[in-house]
């Protein structure tokens, strides 16, 4: 995996179109069809676009019922793996199949790795530490910083080993595990200094966006320039505990927030928010580092930070510096998965990162991807990539960013919808265009 970027800059990223979750749904045959005359092609894998895998995954999981056991996209493939558990009755594979799953028959179920997880919460929680299911060994990977030495390494190790030789693993992080925040440049409070994630509509309809829940310990009112004006007000916060994000709400009711990330000299339409699949192919982009890929490693990720332990997370192998906290997850068509919390590493020698998901922190803050009062949608034609107006950014309106920088303007938001967008006649565009086989490139 490959990590190149672009060189640093100052992220604006905006918000505005609301696109319902699940778009693209796919159909399941019939749980009563039969088992017998199905022939190779009817039972062979479907070739998925990432945002339809991981609906398939959603579908798949209620449909079999305790035989699933997790799930992961294949990126060079483009098929959705499910793992299951064997038993008597062949029907759930057979249903699997016919969806257009790559079934995988495995040891452990999501219950029993479950029970691991919780006795690791109860007998390893131990900072520096953090583990995920992976569905690609269906296994626990648990991992540990630099600092778990001693007897915390001994505690953990023996957790470990107690849960079986064939449900987890371990292995030692060179970096540490910790917050990426810092001082510098892009949203300020204080001497922090953090990256905005995705614009949303908050529940009362007023403009928002969302960033990581520990940047907001920083303080309550953050501004676009060191020492700037305030221009947005924490509204709400969670950190540690179930999740790292934050509401924050801009001050002024007529910011306008397009539904937009801004990856240099293009801004990137984002259509919609959506669940991660481990092995998803993502880009991140962050205020000290720009852009940079990677895939998803893991969900529902518990990290033992040193300010305390936060669950429900996306692990990665993207890279991060801090100032990065708070940045958008992305995948190239343009679907909102993450923010930045946390990890080891930098952009230099890497290292496991960790994110919140968004649709989970939409959920628990009541707000929706998309443009509020005053905000411009992303519109129809040539305005859907921002235009003149809605790709103002928030320059002088007050939104993030900076100068000329936090406006896409009328050339930019054209290519952004021309170009990255591909010129989609609903305005949202689904792609980053030549930015990626350019410069970060998907691997």
């Amino acid at each position: 995996m490959s990590h190149k970027r672009i060189p640093k800059r100052k992220a604006a990223i905006a918000a505005g179109s609301v696109v319902a979750l699940g778009a693209a749904a796919i159909l399941l045959p019939n749980a009563n069809a039969s088992q017998d005359g199905a022939s190779d092609a009817a039972a062979a894998p479907k070739t998925l676009k990432a945002a339809d895998a991981s609906d398939l995954a959603s579908q798949l999981a209620g449909m079999l019922g305790d035989a699933f056991a997790g799930s992961y996209y294949d990126a060079e493939s483009q098929q959705l793996v499910v793992n299951v558990i064997p038993g008597d009755n062949n029907n759930v594979i057979v249903q699997a199949k016919k969806a257009g799953a790559k079934v995988r028959e495995v040891a452990n179920s999501l219950a029993e790795l479950d029970a691991g997880a919780k006795t690791l919460k109860s007998e390893a929680t131990i900072p520096g530490t953090a583990w995920a299911v992976d569905p690609r060994t269906n296994k626990i990977l648990v991992t540990a910083d630099r600092t778990v030495t001693g007897d915390n390494w001994d505690q953990l190790e023996s957790t470990v080993q107690s849960l079986g030789s064939n449900m987890a693993t371990i292995k030692k992080s060179s970096g540490t595990f910790k917050p990426f925040v810092s001082g510098g440049d892009a949203i300020f409070a204080g001497g922090s200094r953090c990256s905005l994630g995705f614009n949303v509509t908050a529940g009362d309809g007023s403009p928002a966006f969302l960033t990581a829940g520990h940047c907001t310990l920083g303080g309550n009112e953050w501004s676009d320039t060191q020492g700037g004006q305030p221009i947005a007000t924490v509204d709400q916060s969670t950190f540690p505990g179930a999740g790292d994000f934050a509401l924050v709400k801009y001050d002024d009711p007529a910011t306008q927030a397009p539904s937009e990330v801004n990856v240099g000299d293009q801004t990137v339409p984002i259509s919609q928010a959506a669940d991660a699949e481990v092995g998803l192919q993502v880009l991140r982009m962050g205020s000290t580092t720009g852009l940079n890929d990677g895939q998803v490693t893991g969900l529902n990720a518990t990290v033992n930070y040193p300010e305390g332990t936060v669950t429900g997370l996306i692990q990665t192998d993207v890279c991060a510096e801090p100032g990065d906290s708070g940045g958008s997850l992305f995948t190239q068509d343009g679907l909102a998965i993450g923010l930045t919390s946390g990890g080891s590493g930098d952009c230099t020698v890497g290292g496991e990162t960790f994110f919140q998901p968004v649709t989970t922190a939409l959920e628990a803050v009541g707000a929706t991807l998309g443009g509020g009062a005053g905000g411009g949608q992303a519109g129809a034609g040539e305005e859907a990539g921002a235009g003149e107006e809605a790709g103002a950014g928030a320059g002088e309106e007050g939104g993030v960013g900076a100068g000329e920088e936090a406006g896409a303007g009328q050339e930019a938001g054209e290519e952004a919808g021309e170009e990255a967008g591909n010129g989609n006649a609903d305005g949202t565009g689904n792609g980053l265009g030549e930015i990626i086989g350019n410069g970060v490139g998907v691997n």
